[in-house]
């Protein structure tokens, strides 16, 4: 699977529990739903500051994991 930056969907506000609501159209268009688990990765400006963050469904890291992972594992452990 390919992504690319499409656009800005959204303008978020963290509350006082530190919680960020995403709105319902957000949800519906990416399928979202309670319970659901996202991965949240960042990126650093050159002095280490984080200064984006990006949400991913946490089937996809964990795709990209094994799909990264398995011919090492393949290579050290043997097997098929």
């Amino acid at each position: 699977m390919e992504c690319k930056i499409c656009k800005l969907e959204a303008v978020v506000s963290i509350d006082q529990r530190g919680q960020i609501v995403l709105p319902k159209e957000i949800r519906e268009k990416t399928d979202l739903k309670a319970g659901d688990k996202l991965a949240i990765l960042s990126a650093c400006d050159e002095n280490g500051k984080v200064c984006c963050l990006i949400f991913l469904r946490a089937e996809i890291i964990e795709k990209l994991a094994v799909e990264r992972l398995s011919p090492t594992l393949k290579t050290i452990f043997g097997g098929d």
